[in-house]
């Protein structure tokens, strides 16, 4: 059998962790956020303590921020590296379940090491476990199942010995990734067994990069030169593949515009002549008029989200192609699939190519956007109004460089990030594919720890503010410098000017049109600084722009608030911004505003593009 090591189970993960490496020579698993239980604190814990810096542990405040911190770091690292988290049974697997979909949603590697109740049996039914009555093998944590790539229950300390391996396969798998669940009995954590001492040998993890078929790449590079006006859309897989100059190349020698998903954003940098903006929903003028006269549309690593196809009417009848590492994505919409990694095919259609040009796009039509950008962003002539949005973002673009990274999750501000942000290379971080509420906090967090070298700004609502704040505390214990920018609409009001556009009244998303007796009068500056970060309000959009720089010096988080108007959407006042968005409306109703809407909104769905 050879030489054995005994170990209890959890330590035994923790050991085999330690020595997992990327091919840089780094811990593949930088480290373990924990909030200890019932059901982690004995086994895992010990184990934790007892490894010590080879594989850190890092206390949070709650389950699914320290979740979501992880998720950032990962997708700051290009999902080079990842970290784990554990929780207790009960409450603090449960918790992890919505930071496990937003993985999932988004194709980001995380390891969820959860606890879970006795594999023996023998106390059942211990506190907090959930018992169905006609299935003795679930528990709580089954609940992950649909929202992780691979889940597995660790009932006996040998199922280890393929569980991990298994699980750092998904992980580094760059057209399977996402998150891990394994769940882990409290009894198993801490059983002993005679490990072979093999096991823990150093293993050097390799992401791979599929070359494409010669079939299928002979296709698209054909359908490419017969095109008279083709448009790449570029996702985050081109991020993920670290195509960022191969894209470039190939978008300039084939005169191609680019147009950007949510997470392709930043791929190219938004100087870059061949880079036409957003697309889609929250699409730019450019961008849109581009991908409406498109013939043939060419998906770099995206899932063709709805916001980026408005929903299935932008495109009309172009031929698509599909370029992804995940056959699954690539074939969307009825595609021509090119299944690859995004650097490597670029490269091959380069080669296939030759000298081949198309006629690329209008100049004009992104020069008159960027100036429209900038005038929609402009500091308010009025110093009483309160500002919009786009006026924050202004402040905030005016007042850092190309080495900022503006980073969002969910309300208004994606939308508006998207459409006016004008980011250098990897100067955009969101987290849209799941557009979750909470996560922007606690993300800028793990952004911030892949990053250091980069200036992080955190947008964030005050209802999304509300949701999920607490890991500003594990920022200041941690000397961890990042900028929020809280801004202030009363309520929900991105989900309020949706109602009213849908044929809503306004009702039970902005403060004022809930059912309440007083209006709050929320204090953030004072609710910041209790948790020891450095918060301030700002009065108007150049005291704004002043404390970004200030902020600039400062070891621990700095929050500045600033009331904005909850009317304007994004877009309202750019001519030709934004596109159609399938937000089902009622078919009866007994406003003429409602009717209005329903018409419109048949109008529009007429002109979806159902091929699959």
């Amino acid at each position: 059998m050879g030489e054995t090591i005994r170990l209890t189970a959890a330590q035994a993960m923790v050991r085999w962790l330690a020595v997992q490496m990327t091919e840089g020579g780094e811990r593949f698993i930088d480290g373990v956020w924990a909030i200890f239980g019932h059901g982690n604190v004995a086994g895992l814990g010990e184990a934790l303590h007892g490894i010590g810096d080879a594989l850190p542990t890092w206390r949070g405040q709650n389950e699914q921020s320290m979740a979501h911190a992880a998720i950032a770091y990962a997708k700051g690292k290009a999902r080079r590296r990842a970290q784990a988290v554990t929780s207790s049974i009960g409450p603090g697997s449960t918790n992890l379940v919505t930071a496990a979909a937003l993985a999932h949603v988004n194709r980001l590697p995380l390891l969820i090491v959860a606890g879970d109740v006795f594999a023996s049996r023998r106390p059942d039914p211990v506190l907090q476990q959930v018992e169905d009555f006609d299935d003795g093998t679930v528990s709580a944590n089954d609940c992950f199942r649909p929202v992780v790539r691979y889940f597995d229950r660790i009932t006996r300390p040998e199922h280890l010995l393929t569980a991990l391996p298994r699980a750092l396969r998904v992980m580094t798998d760059p057209a399977n990734c996402g998150p891990v669940c394994l769940s882990f009995c409290q009894d198993v954590q801490a059983e002993a067994y005679d490990w072979p001492a093999a096991f823990f040998e150093p293993r050097v993890w390799r992401i791979r990069r599929p070359a494409p078929d010669a079939a299928e790449l002979a296709e698209v590079a054909g359908l490419i030169r017969a095109a008279k006006a083709p448009v790449i859309v570029a996702g985050g897989g081109v991020i993920y593949s670290g195509a960022e100059e191969a894209l470039a190349d190939f978008a300039s020698r084939r005169n191609i515009p680019v147009i950007e998903t949510q997470a392709g954003k930043s791929a190219l940098p938004q100087s870059h002549p061949m880079n036409y903006g957003a697309t889609g929903v929250d699409g730019s003028a450019a961008a849109n008029a581009v991908a409406a006269a498109a013939d043939l549309v060419i998906g770099i690593g995206t899932r063709l989200q709805d916001f980026t196809t408005g929903s299935r009417t932008l495109f009309g009848d172009a031929r698509m192609v599909g370029i992804n590492v995940q056959p699954y994505d690539a074939a969307k919409h009825g595609a021509v699939s090119l299944v690859a990694d995004a650097r490597v095919a670029l490269e091959a259609l380069t080669a296939a190519l030759g000298d081949h040009r198309a006629a690329g796009a209008d100049p004009a039509l992104r020069a008159g956007w960027l100036a429209a950008v900038d005038a929609h962003c402009a500091a308010p002539a009025d110093g009483n109004e309160l500002p919009t949005d786009a006026q924050v973002i202004g402040a905030v673009q005016r007042a850092t460089g190309d080495d900022a990274i503006a980073m969002c999750a969910a309300g208004t501000m994606p939308g508006a990030l998207k459409l006016l942000w004008q980011p250098g290379l990897h100067g955009y971080h969101m987290e849209y594919g799941y557009s979750c509420m909470g996560y922007e906090i606690a993300g800028a967090m793990g952004l911030k720890l892949a990053r250091p070298d980069r200036e992080v700004i955190c947008f964030v609502g005050d209802g999304s503010y509300m949701m999920m704040n607490s890991e500003l505390v594990t920022a200041v214990m941690r000397r961890i410098p990042f900028t929020v920018v809280l801004t202030d609409n009363r309520g929900f009001g991105c989900i309020n000017r949706l109602q009213q556009g849908t044929g809503g009244m306004p009702f039970n998303n902005l403060y004022v049109d809930s059912r309440i007796e007083v209006q709050p009068q929320i204090d953030f500056v004072a609710h910041a600084a209790s948790m020891g970060a450095h918060a301030v309000k700002a009065a108007s959009i150049a005291e704004l722009e002043a404390e970004i720089g200030v902020a600039r010096g400062r070891d621990i988080p700095t929050v500045i608030v600033i009331d904005t108007t909850a009317a304007p959407g994004p877009g309202d006042g750019l001519a030709g911004a934004g596109h159609w968005w399938d937000v089902a409306v009622p078919a009866v109703g007994d406003s003429a505003k409602l009717r209005a809407a329903y018409a419109d909104y048949l109008e529009n769905a007429a002109r979806q593009r159902l091929v699959n």
